[in-house]
């Protein structure tokens, strides 16, 4: 069933290359919504991503996409000016989902590799906290936010686990909860929600990139109850749960999508 089929929605996903947010697209596009990604990638990968782009819009449904630095103030207003364009009269963004992951993973500690700075936690802190106050102000302030809006950010167990080299990932992740939670509250006069979703261990570039991830990887199958690590598919059937009107009354909460991973 295409419940948001031809009915002018929009999803705008940032970070939707790869991983979640990619994951989230495919799965929102299949039940009609239109999709917007912004992302930020390497020529090196522009074959794969444009392949599954391509397969996104398969589904018959209108799609944009702009590969720019989605930090950066100037280049963020460009798209939502360019964005509003493409919208025109009626069309409206539903969901905003924020997968941002652009967060420096380096020991506080240590002989051998470069050591955690403060710039790396305001790096770290603006692309994956702050960049979704800057996005949720930029949408509403354009208009383009429907008046059922649903705004979806993506946490982990990190924001209440001490993990060697991810303190300001950690750090970035408790800033956008709280975050979130404070959009829940304030923008709850004009219909929009907002949620994070605490994925659980899932193999995807951005784990891979953080050091000791196979030991991560293995821990997480001993704990999780149902003997597998999680999907992007998981996340995104998740993302696609909170964008449907059932869920209309859930806001300001953080939800364990994780096989029951968090429970050990």
């Amino acid at each position: 069933m295409k419940e948001f089929k031809d009915k002018n929605l929009w999803a705008l996903i940032l970070g939707g290359s790869s991983g979640l947010g990619l994951a989230t697209a495919r799965k929102l596009a299949e039940h009609g919504l239109n999709i917007c990604i912004v992302h930020r990638s390497p020529r090196l990968q522009e074959e794969a991503i444009t392949k599954a782009f391509d397969a996104i819009k398969q589904n018959n449904i209108q799609f944009k996409s702009f590969n720019i630095d989605l930090t950066k103030p100037e280049k963020q207003q460009g798209v939502i000016e360019e964005l509003r364009a493409v919208l025109g009269e009626g069309h409206k963004v539903k969901v905003m989902v924020h997968s941002i992951a652009k967060g420096n993973l380096k020991p506080m500690i240590s002989e051998d590799h470069k050591e955690l700075k403060r710039d790396d936690f305001e790096i770290t802190l603006n692309a994956m906290a702050l960049s979704l106050y800057d996005w949720t102000k930029g949408v509403f302030g354009a208009g383009l936010f429907s008046k059922d809006a649903r705004i979806l950010s993506f946490t982990s167990e990190g924001n209440t686990k001490a993990w060697h080299n991810y303190a300001a990932v950690s750090a970035a992740k408790v800033s956008l909860e709280a975050i979130t939670r404070s959009i829940a509250l304030e923008f709850a006069p004009f219909g929009i929600k907002a949620n994070c979703i605490q994925a659980g261990v899932t193999d995807t570039a951005s784990l891979r990139l953080i050091p000791g991830s196979d030991a991560i990887i293995a821990h997480s199958l001993k704990r999780n109850p149902n003997g597998r690590l999680t999907i992007p598919e998981d996340v995104a059937n998740a993302v696609y749960l909170l964008t449907k009107d059932e869920a209309s009354w859930i806001t300001g909460t953080i939800i364990p999508v994780d096989g029951g991973e968090h429970l050990r």
